[in-house]
């Protein structure tokens, strides 16, 4: 009898046996994850990953409209145009890699002056008016956002004057001076003068995970944050396209061929996409019927032609995007890093939250691109350009410019397999 009962037990052994074995792989496979070059690599990944759905996702939305303004010419205007963009900030984001720390906290005020600059420049008549918004520069052909060039100085000047007075922030006059006023204050200014809500947002996001990062005391976040919402009612009421969107999202203005056309095309088009989309550039909105397809409502385009699932990978990346932050800012010692990691992580994840959630009718429709993949040269350079400052922070990170110093470089790899050169 001992010897019949004990088979039966030994099963539940063999199995915790094999579950403990399971965890173990599970374990080593994570610790192989978390590696000193970790956050350089998925930071990196997720940077090319999302500019090259951009790109595609550019021909497929801006075709049609190719086609219309060069007299069936060539589809390719507007993509030709995203890929330069995309190849210049490919080459910052290198460059940007490479900047060590200390020269970023050098750089710091030349950057915001020079943005600060380039946004005066806005009300002369070098000035440009989009859908009553005064941001843009324009000589001939080119235009240029200022703004966007701004939100890199904000970034690295609140990081900087933070860091440095990071054991007084507790008193209200050094947090606001010199960062609130004049810098802050200056620099969501100019770009109010130009009535541009949606940088206003973002800026105002930018500054609250700065002073959150820094350590500021929560009580100066309820001033901040009153003060902050004041403004952006005061912008709202005081502009008539601006409220016009606001009717458009309580469903007082329903009307397909007016102020609501474009927040309701967008619905159809995540509508007709469903489940897995009708394939990629088989669009039906971006025959003319959704504005700004290849632009704000990009997202839109994007779920028709690939469905739930091109959605749900998107909304991936940059949840991903969003941890590689935020492990940055975890690990690193250096508050300088640690602050503006999280001031750059604020400024591109809210951007996407606000421009998703106009596409799905969570929230009203504002006007601001979704990184990375939007049209729009001046965004993706400048998201680019910030990403690649992350990177030189991941850089910093223990153990990581080792490792990556020490393992050869694709070009050295490749030329270790030439003939004629494997024995020298």
């Amino acid at each position: 009898m001992s010897s019949v009962s004990a088979a039966p037990s030994a099963k539940p052994r063999l199995r915790e046996g094999a579950d403990r074995e399971d965890s173990s792989k599970f374990g080593s496979w994570l610790q192989r994850l978390d590696t000193p070059m970790t956050s350089y690599y998925v930071l990196l990944s997720v940077a090319v990953v999302l500019v090259v759905i951009g790109l595609i996702m550019v021909l497929s939305a801006s075709s049609v409209m190719s086609l219309v303004q060069t007299n069936n010419g060539t589809p390719y205007v507007y993509f030709r145009k995203q890929l330069q963009f995309a190849v210049l900030g490919g080459i910052a984001m290198a460059i940007a890699a490479h900047v060590p720390i200390r020269t970023w906290k050098k750089l710091s005020l030349p950057i915001l002056a020079g943005a600060l600059f380039l946004q005066l420049l806005v009300f002369t008549p070098l000035g440009v008016s989009v859908n009553g918004n005064r941001n843009w520069l324009g000589a001939g052909p080119v235009t240029v956002q200022p703004s966007e060039f701004a939100k890199i100085g904000l970034v690295l000047v609140g990081a900087a004057m933070l860091s440095a007075r990071r054991r007084s922030l507790g008193q209200l006059r050094h947090v606001l001076v010199p960062f609130l006023v004049p810098a802050a204050a200056a620099t969501i200014g100019l770009v109010l003068l130009g009535h541009d809500l949606g940088t206003v947002l973002i800026m105002g996001a930018i500054v609250a995970a700065l002073l959150f990062a820094a350590g500021v005391p929560r009580r100066f976040f309820i001033w901040g944050t009153s003060t902050f919402v004041a403004l952006a009612v005061l912008m709202t009421v005081t502009s008539s396209n601006r409220l016009g969107r606001f009717d458009v999202w309580l469903g007082k203005d329903t009307d397909p061929y007016g102020a609501a056309r474009q927040p309701l095309h967008g619905r159809y088009a995540l509508a007709d996409g469903g489940w897995w989309g009708v394939g990629l550039g088989a669009s039906r909105e971006k025959w003319s019927w959704l504005p700004e397809a290849h632009n704000d409502f990009i997202f839109a385009i994007l779920g028709e032609e690939l469905g739930l699932p091109g959605t749900l990978v998107m909304l991936g990346l940059f949840c991903a995007l969003t941890l590689v932050c935020y492990r940055i800012v975890l690990r690193s010692k250096d508050m300088f890093v640690r602050i503006a990691t999280a001031g750059v992580m604020a400024w591109i994840v809210c951007q996407a939250i606000i421009n998703i959630g106009a596409v799905i009718g969570l929230l009203p429709v504002i006007g601001v691109p979704l990184p990375l993949v939007s049209y729009g040269g001046s965004s993706l350079m400048t998201t680019m350009f910030a990403l690649g400052m992350l990177l030189s922070f991941a850089r910093q990170e223990p153990g990581c410019a080792e490792a990556l110093s020490a393992k050869p470089s694709v070009v050295r790899r490749s030329l270790a397999v030439l003939p004629g050169r494997r024995h020298r």
